[in-house]
């Protein structure tokens, strides 16, 4: 595990996996950053982005739509997804706020939902490119720490991983 992906994890010393097991209940299977780059490709792949408006901002994976956490909404969601068998992935900064989102994707009936292992900072992680808001490729991931996560509210920023 690269050193900027401890740095934000909620204790700086615990691993990604120990920390997806501690927050999620691992009801939604997760898929591998590299497994979705081999899908990315697919017309009938759905890319759902569970983070916050200025996180989407900052950068997010190409094709991907956002979805936000905190403004989700399970009536835009069908009426913008109608096949309930759509393949759809859902990302966050690690996988935390993905799985909640792929929890009520699932309550809503879609049955092919996938959380992204590690989300966006284990995508770029791997080198895989982000994009901004203009569509420009960046180096830049918008860090992100929900207070309780580490019992202290850490300051949103974007960080630039080059």
């Amino acid at each position: 595990m690269s050193a900027f992906l401890l740095a934000f994890t909620a204790s700086g010393q615990a691993s990604l996996d120990q920390l997806l097991s501690r927050h999620n209940t691992h009801s939604i299977p997760f898929i591998s950053v590299e497994e979705l780059k081999m899908l990315q490709q697919d017309k009938n792949l759905v890319l759902l982005d569970a983070r916050e408006p200025e996180e989407f901002q900052v950068s997010h994976i190409k094709g991907a739509v956002f979805s936000g956490l905190s403004d989700f909404s399970s009536e835009e969601i069908s009426a913008s997804i109608k096949d309930k068998s759509d393949f759809i992935v859902v990302y966050c900064s690690l996988g935390i706020r993905s799985e909640e989102i792929s929890e009520k994707l699932k309550a809503e009936g879609y049955w092919n939902v996938r959380n992204l292992y590690g989300g966006i900072f284990e995508w770029k992680n791997n080198s895989f490119e982000v994009f901004d808001s203009e569509g420009k490729e960046t180096e830049k991931v918008h860090a992100y720490s929900k207070a309780g996560l580490n019992g202290s509210q850490m300051e949103r920023k974007s960080i630039n991983l080059n």
